[in-house]
């Protein structure tokens, strides 16, 4: 434990900074594409005063500490300003040792390379619990005080800074390029929170419940949870069976319900975050290690 922070957290969110930095001076900075956020505003004022994104990075996210710490809570501050400067460490490590990709002639391949990299710094970074500051910050004040929500402020800011990309340094095959980085980017973030393992939540109705879950419980090994619901054209009560299971335990689910009630009802669902027994937890309530 350094200062109250997990080790762990503290070796990945170093770990994601190091990944994203490598992306922006090897992808970004090197064929000319934007960014969202504070990121983009320090690609930009590189792109226009060659100003070193490292110590601009620094200097734009300083005010906002003094706000933050008040809203984040001591660890997520903490966590916050270690993935900022490791950000900016980075940046100034491989800006003066980069690696020469020459891809300006396929910026197919400098927009892939550039969502990828980011992405999986900033999803290892999220993931640990740490942000590198900038719109996070500004998104919980707007939030805490005119009511939005973070995702909004945090889309229409990327938005703004693209949009002045586009108007000051960058052409139009630039900004197309660019939307692509982005996109991927916020794609394998969200890959990277959620992890390659995804759940799937099963809503069962049937006469025959009682047998259902037993055969869950007994052939699979999974909980079941009743709940009480109430048929708004039959105006008649009833259970229903709600459970768990991992993805590819989903057709044996489905065997078994049919095997029992062939006229059962039956609605699936993904489930991106599963926490508990059997999922995060082994059958002696402990943490299981992934």
């Amino acid at each position: 434990m350094i200062f109250g922070l997990k080790m762990k957290n503290v070796l990945f969110i170093l770990i994601g900074t190091a990944i994203m930095s490598f992306g922006l001076v090897n992808f970004n900075m090197q064929n000319k594409l934007a960014e969202g956020g504070f990121t983009g505003i320090t690609l930009l004022l590189y792109f226009m005063f060659k100003w070193d994104p490292s110590y601009t990075n620094l200097l734009l996210n300083i005010p906002l500490f003094f706000v933050g710490w008040k809203l984040l809570g001591r660890n997520a501050f903490l966590y916050t300003i270690l993935g900022t400067v490791g950000l900016s460490v980075f940046l100034w490590i491989f800006q003066r040792y980069p690696i020469d990709m020459p891809l300006k002639d396929d910026l197919t391949l400098a927009a892939l390379f550039a969502g990828v990299f980011l992405g999986i710094g900033l999803g290892i970074i999220f993931r640990y619990g740490g942000t590198t500051g900038g719109v996070d910050i500004i998104a919980r004040l707007v939030q805490k005080y005119v009511g939005w929500g973070m995702g909004k402020t945090m889309f229409i800011f990327d938005i703004c800074v693209i949009g002045v990309s586009v108007l000051t340094y960058l052409n139009y095959k630039e900004a197309m390029y660019t939307l692509v980085a982005v996109f991927i980017s916020a794609r394998v973030i969200d890959f990277i929170q959620e992890g390659t393992y995804s759940a799937r939540g099963a809503m069962i109705v049937s006469e025959r419940n009682e047998d259902i879950a037993k055969k869950i419980m007994e052939e699979m090994d999974r909980g079941v949870t009743v709940l009480k619901g109430y048929g708004s054209f039959t105006k008649i009560e009833r259970e229903v069976l709600y459970c768990v299971v991992a993805k590819n335990e989903l057709v044996r689910l489905k065997n078994l319900i049919t095997s029992v009630d062939p006229h059962a009802f039956l609605s699936v669902t993904v489930v991106h975050d599963v926490h508990g027994e059997g999922f995060t937890l082994d059958e002696n309530k402990k943490p299981i290690e992934i």
